[in-house]
């Protein structure tokens, strides 16, 4: 039985060195990644995203065409001297708004389907927080193509995450497994 404890106890304190060895040098993505993580969780709570507002009629039968939605979109960010290069356009039918979210700067724009009206210019922080939870901001800062960064990022940080928690699952599991081999007569 003293073999088998000795056993456990020597597993025990590999796990403890592969825990410290991965756990140090990647402390600082951890924490940033549980950060944004929870920031993201509550982005309407702690208001880093924009409320989706509504817009005149939700009948799409009597809403202004996609074309007339971007020229209205480009216009506001030419005069805000932004860059205009359009990531996408959410419509959102049951509010009869369409979101516009550029891909150069983190603005929306928000605008009526039916009057084409402006309704909201907000900056979209939660955009900005989730590039910092999966190291997007790195390519964008960087002008890399297929995200490479992000890739590297979150393989390292997520094969990270797993290998801490299976050495500390077993650096929990290994004493209480000692424990009861000592009790035993």
């Amino acid at each position: 039985m003293h073999q088998q404890t000795e056993h456990l106890a020597s597993k025990t304190r590999s796990y403890r060195q592969l825990h410290r060895f991965v756990a140090v040098p990647l402390f600082a993505f951890m924490f940033l990644i549980g950060l944004t993580g929870v920031m993201l969780g509550w982005k309407r709570q702690i208001g880093i995203s924009p409320p989706t507002l509504t817009g005149a009629s939700d009948m799409a039968s009597s809403w202004i065409s996609l074309d007339s939605i971007q020229k209205i979109a480009l216009a506001r960010v030419s005069a805000l001297q932004l860059d205009p290069w359009i990531d996408r356009i959410d419509i959102r039918p049951d509010k009869g708004i369409a979101k516009v979210v550029f891909a150069k700067h983190y603005t929306e724009l928000q605008i009526d389907c039916t009057t084409g009206k402006l309704l909201s210019e907000e900056a979209r922080l939660h955009d900005f927080v989730e590039h910092l939870h999966d190291g997007t901001i790195l390519d964008r800062l960087l002008g890399t193509k297929n995200d490479p960064i992000k890739t590297t990022y979150t393989t390292i940080t997520s094969l990270a995450l797993m290998t801490l928690s299976l050495s500390g699952f077993f650096m929990w599991l290994n004493p209480r497994k000692m424990r009861k081999m000592k009790a035993k007569p």
